[in-house]
């Protein structure tokens, strides 16, 4: 091999390992520079924003609770009950799908007295009703039991999805503009200022049900008993954001 060859093969080797360590320099100043830039510059704060509100939806359990001495006759008397009670529900303006069948059940009654014996049968059958027709509640509730419904279960109160929609334009913005503020108030801390916004995320919390225990309906009821007194009182709508900012 000629001097003159040689010489071009130790220029080409020396020329790439000025390029293979320039290429290192420079992949470890990116992996140590990039990370440190991303989270120096930046600081989250959340916000949240509440209303109260009263609540457009109730949900109420009726059911009906029959002892008889055999399982057919528990059945057939609950169904019957059962029926009427549906029937006047649906006489107040319920509609189909406020009523829902929430259970039924028909099982043996025992006596444990020494032996385990039968002495009778019970059936259960209870609909859940939900409706927003607030003002009809207490003649759900006792036109029910005047109907043969003996058990009425705890109410709840809710705010509808509809509402919660309404309010959600000004619960962000109020939210928002809290974690504004916050954020202002630490950047101003650290003499620092809010340069933009890197992300932003929403979260929307489920408002909490009101319950109103009822006390186990009685089958009799006097014609001249006032109706049973109904309140939906307050309910809270809320929202909550977390919102990313640039700072400088």
């Amino acid at each position: 091999m000629s001097p003159e060859r040689n010489d071009k093969s130790y220029l080409a080797i020396i020329a790439l390992s000025v390029v293979l360590v320039v290429m290192s320099l420079t992949i470890y100043a990116i992996s140590q520079d990039g990370p440190e830039q991303t989270t120096a510059d930046t600081i989250t704060m959340g916000g949240y924003a509440e209303q109260k509100v009263v609540p457009d939806t109730a949900s109420l359990s009726i059911g009906v609770v029959i002892q008889s001495e055999t399982s057919t006759e528990a059945s057939d008397e609950n169904a019957a009950i059962m029926s009427t009670v549906i029937e006047e529900l649906k006489a107040l303006g319920l509609e189909d799908r406020e009523i829902q069948t929430s259970y039924v059940s028909v099982y043996p009654v025992y006596n444990y007295d020494g032996e385990r014996t039968i002495t009778g049968y019970s059936a259960s059958n209870s609909v859940q009703v939900t409706t927003t027709n607030l003002d009809i509640l207490s003649e759900i509730i006792d036109r029910s039991t005047a109907a043969g419904a003996n058990q009425i279960g705890s109410i709840s109160f809710t705010v509808s999805d509809d509402m919660q929609e309404e309010l959600r334009a000004d619960l962000m913005d109020e939210a928002i503009a809290d974690a504004s503020s916050k954020a202002n108030d630490l950047a101003d801390s650290l003499d620092l200022k809010i340069a933009g916004v890197q992300t932003a995320s929403i979260n929307d919390n489920s408002n909490p049900r009101i319950y109103y225990a009822m006390e186990e309906a009685a089958v009799e009821m006097d014609e001249e008993k006032p109706a049973t007194p109904i309140e939906p009182g307050e309910s809270t709508v809320s929202m909550s954001v977390q919102v990313t900012y640039y700072i400088e």
